[in-house]
């Protein structure tokens, strides 16, 4: 059976919450039936409230059909993020870490630093999920597309900052993290939907809940001081040190 052009990791950050759960029930009840690979596309029958005809590109698990309510309307559907999940796995059992899905940055409460190696890979990644966040300059058909791509990079920094251990170390690099996103919604990043200024403030939840667990991660926020902000998220963080 031929690769696809998308991994889980693609699934898992560009889908919401919702589809993505009865997605993964679908697939883990043996729902995806009579799954074929022509080349070029992935078929399948997919049983839902009745059987439903799903295609799938091999270029994207978003590009394809379903003749289900949603899929007539262009939406993407839980029948085909089911089927683009068997072209992944192909009738394998997920793991739990398959089915975990983080749309929202979180704490991990562990002490602790990144050693000289992680901390690269970290920022590499950092680095890979910021270029989802970029400027708009298309036209209006590609709006949609579009914020999908700004979710896709929060959702894959959400990943990122819900990994890190505390300390002043990585606190610092969340506080730049910020920065870099301020100055792209500054720039000419189109943030009207909220998605990236969500992603800022839970962010600086975090912080302060790093702050509480270690003291000294308050040193990273001085790089705030007399920065002028998007719309003042780091008066919080200011506040503490």
């Amino acid at each position: 059976m031929t690769q696809p052009n998308f991994d889980l990791d693609k699934i898992k950050f560009s889908v919401d919450e919702g589809t993505f759960k009865r997605a993964v029930g679908l697939y883990e009840n043996g729902r995806v039936t009579n799954f074929h690979d022509n080349g070029f596309t992935y078929t399948a029958t997919v049983l839902g409230t009745r059987p439903y005809q799903v295609i799938v590109s091999h270029r994207g698990y978003d590009r394809g059909q379903c003749n289900c309510y949603l899929g007539q309307r262009d939406t993407l559907c839980k029948h085909m993020v089911a089927t683009a999940i068997y072209a992944i796995k192909k009738g394998k059992t997920l793991s739990s870490q398959d089915k975990k899905q983080i749309t929202s940055p979180s704490c991990g409460c562990k002490l602790g630093q990144l050693n000289d190696s992680d901390l690269i890979q970290i920022k590499k990644k950092i680095t890979q999920a910021m270029r989802y966040i970029k400027p708009y300059r298309g036209p209006s058909k590609t709006w949609f597309a579009y914020q999908d791509s700004l979710y896709e990079g929060c959702c894959r920094l959400s990943f990122l900052v819900s990994q890190l251990p505390v300390s002043q170390q990585t606190a610092k690099l969340l506080v730049n993290i910020l920065i870099r996103l301020d100055n792209k919604i500054v720039g000419s990043v189109d943030d009207s939907d909220g998605t990236v200024g969500g992603f800022i403030e839970e962010t600086v939840d975090v912080l302060i809940q790093f702050a509480k667990l270690d003291p000294s991660c308050v040193v990273a926020f001085k790089k705030l001081q007399d920065r002028q902000t998007c719309f003042g998220w780091q008066e919080p963080l200011l506040q503490l040190s």
